[in-house]
């Protein structure tokens, strides 16, 4: 076989996104207006599904392809996974929100939408399996410009087009000085391929600085994608005018992408390097988890409450790459997995509310008494914030219990006590939540409007989030283990 079509074989999610999105955006364009939403959606959602299959079927190992620029192994596959389900979970959840036709100037039917996130999913698939920093850097703004887009979805909302013009700017400032340390690793390290850049770095015996502030260039960048402090300015304000379906799909399906291409990327710098990377993280996820947690108390809408929530977790998940081990990533792992999972929940709750004149909710008063009035809706939320806040025996509790004890054996004891004090102020917040809809007198009558397909979301992320979620525990260590091992090879 020609190398061309085995490397295309190799990157069969890749292609099958590519060519899906293409068709997706042809679809949309000759199917009758009323019709396209709907058939573009279910043709998206067909296509990753398709791309994930294809990954369940592709063979163990690592793969290289396109002469070194791509690798296929078990971590891009787990995280390709990861991704694929937000993003179609993303597609179907926003159904609703863009057949309606209201105020904020979405036109119903707009089938762009899902081609964009089409996108979005294939540059994030390439970030997951970049080799090389200029696969990196390709992949990162295919994902970066649909989502630019897609934060300023409303046209004549002000508030979207003001998160994302934010979006915009900061990302570009972003990529620039990500793009800044690529140009001085490869100026120093002469190659952009990480494997060869591994194999110069293992053999030096004193660190040099021109590598260490192309890392820490690159580390910004990343931080940025992730909404690590000090990198995190824009979120609360994008989240907060982004809609929601986009606020959504910005907390779950980008930070997994991000998280593990900063994880590829760091480990390619062992030795003497890594001690400075890892001092680095350590600040990042310190500030992260305090800011996080502290800066939330204050919040009084949903959304910023949630974009602060997202820092905070972040935090806690660079706890587990901070190590630098095998363990630590496969905690890291996990700990994305259950995220995703409450964090689409908490959002899907919230699209799922109206207020009696037909507008979204967005502020915590309008949850009180929601017990009384959706008390399905009251409890599967509920259940999203004890385990956001890491209390057993739900789910969220053991990726912490993880990330901490994977720093804990590596020695990194003050970490690992600053995130539990981290937790327990987040706590405050989310239990606060809870009091509100459980025990204060309802504000306004709350309908639900949403799809039996969002309802059904809800379920399975509550039941996933809620103690019988444990039965995956054993599944997920095997498979985060598995896919952990791939990024050190023996």
């Amino acid at each position: 076989m020609h190398p061309i079509f085995a490397s295309i074989a190799i990157a069969g999610p890749e292609t099958i996104l590519t060519l899906g999105s293409l068709a997706a955006l042809m679809l949309g364009s000759f199917t009758p207006r009323h019709r396209a939403l709907a058939v573009t959606s279910l043709f998206a959602v067909a296509i990753m599904a398709v791309a994930g299959f294809s990954l369940l079927d592709a063979p163990a190992g690592r793969s290289i392809a396109f002469d070194g620029l791509y690798v296929a192994d078990d971590f891009s596959a787990f995280l390709k996974l990861l991704i694929l389900a937000a993003a179609a979970a993303s597609v179907l959840l926003a159904l609703p929100w863009l057949q309606e036709s209201g105020p904020d100037g979405v036109a119903a039917g707009r089938f762009e939408y899902p081609v964009l996130l089409l996108l979005a999913a294939l540059g994030m698939a390439m970030m997951v399996s970049a080799n090389d920093l200029l696969t990196l850097y390709v992949g990162l703004e295919l994902a970066a410009l649909p989502s630019y887009v897609l934060a300023a979805f409303s046209r004549r909302d002000d508030r979207s087009a003001e998160a994302g013009l934010k979006y915009f700017v900061l990302g570009a400032l972003a990529s620039g000085i990500l793009l800044y340390g690529v140009t001085l690793i490869y100026g120093f390290a002469g190659s952009t391929q990480l494997d060869v850049i591994a194999g110069l770095v293992s053999v030096q015996s004193e660190r040099s600085l021109g590598l260490l502030f192309g890392i820490v260039f690159i580390l910004a960048g990343l931080a940025f994608k992730v909404s690590a402090v000090p990198f995190h300015m824009w979120t609360p304000d994008v989240y907060e005018g982004a809609p929601t379906p986009v606020a959504a799909f910005f907390s779950a399906a980008p930070k997994a992408a991000a998280l593990g291409l900063m994880a590829r990327v760091l480990l390619a710098f062992p030795g003497a390097v890594a001690a400075d990377w890892q001092q680095i993280i350590l600040f990042i996820a310190i500030a992260s988890m305090v800011l996080g947690a502290v800066a939330a108390v204050a919040q009084s809408n949903l959304k910023r409450l949630l974009a602060y929530s997202s820092i905070a977790n972040i935090g806690f998940a660079l706890v587990g790459l901070a190590p630098g081990t095998a363990a630590g990533i496969s905690a890291l792992l996990f700990y994305i997995t259950v995220y995703v999972a409450m964090t689409l929940g908490s959002f899907l709750v919230v699209l799922q509310l109206r207020r009696p004149d037909g507008a979204t909710v967005e502020a915590m008063a309008d949850l009180a008494g929601l017990s009384k009035t959706q008390p399905r809706l009251a409890a599967a939320l509920a259940i999203f914030m004890f385990s956001l806040a890491g209390i057993p025996p739900l789910l969220g509790f053991w990726p912490k219990f993880a990330v901490f004890q994977a720093a804990i054996a590596s020695g990194l004891i003050g970490l690992a006590i600053i995130g539990f004090i981290a937790s327990v102020v987040a706590a405050f917040y989310y239990l606060r939540l809870i009091k509100i809809m459980y025990f204060d007198e309802p504000a306004v009558p709350l309908a639900s409007e949403g799809s039996p397909v969002n309802g059904a979301m809800i379920a399975a992320c509550a039941l996933f989030c809620s103690p019988i979620g444990m039965l995956a525990l054993s599944p997920l260590a095997v498979a985060t283990a598995k896919a952990a091992a791939s990024l050190f090879p023996a």
